[in-house]
């Protein structure tokens, strides 16, 4: 038995485990950037606060992905939103690793942070309308876990690869792969 055909004939829990897994990816990235700081600082030759750049720019973009989802969500749906957003988030975190200069790395933080402000507030405004109050502290615990593991990532990537990329690799990486599910199952969350 396939995945999909699983997701079919089961499409609440396909649904609702799919948004605990994006929850999951959504806390990732959040918990790469305290640990690997040291070694991104020294990698584009920055001062110590530096950081509050790439704070800014994602926060610049979280707050506007945030005040659009409303609109984005009743003109091209829930699924395209996630998936998107999932997609843009992937794409933002490996350009991490690959700019040359921190200015990039910037920039891409804005898109970083419209995927995760978009992927935040779709997932609230589904899980809350389609599934209720339980689900929904389910949904917040599962940040907490992608939280919680993304140190341990980038913990890995800088121990056992001698790099602070790795992480933010791994991560987009994640983040690609959950935009496929996204597409994979736009049906389904059209249906509800």
């Amino acid at each position: 038995m396939n995945l999909l055909s699983a997701a079919k004939r089961h499409p609440k829990l396909s649904l609702i485990a799919l948004a605990y897994i994006a929850f999951v990816a959504l806390g990732l990235p959040d918990g790469l950037l305290g640990v690997g700081w040291p070694s991104i600082r020294t990698g584009f030759a920055l001062p110590l606060d530096a950081i509050g750049l790439l704070l800014a720019a994602s926060v610049v973009g979280y707050m506007t992905s945030s005040f659009l989802s409303g609109l984005l969500l009743s003109r091209i749906g829930v699924g395209r939103v996630l998936a998107g957003s999932c997609f843009l988030t992937g794409l933002a975190l490996i350009g991490y690793t690959l700019v040359p200069q921190w200015w990039l790395m910037v920039l891409l933080g804005v898109f970083a942070g419209l995927g995760a402000g978009a992927i935040d507030a779709g997932l609230n405004t589904y899980v809350a309308a389609h599934f209720g109050e339980r689900p929904m502290q389910w949904l917040h615990a599962s940040w907490g876990v992608g939280i919680t593991l993304g140190p341990i990532i980038m913990t890995l990537g800088l121990t056992a690869f001698n790099t602070w990329r790795f992480g933010y690799q791994a991560v987009g990486g994640f983040q690609l792969a959950l935009a496929a599910g996204f597409v994979l199952t736009l049906a389904l969350w059209n249906q509800h």
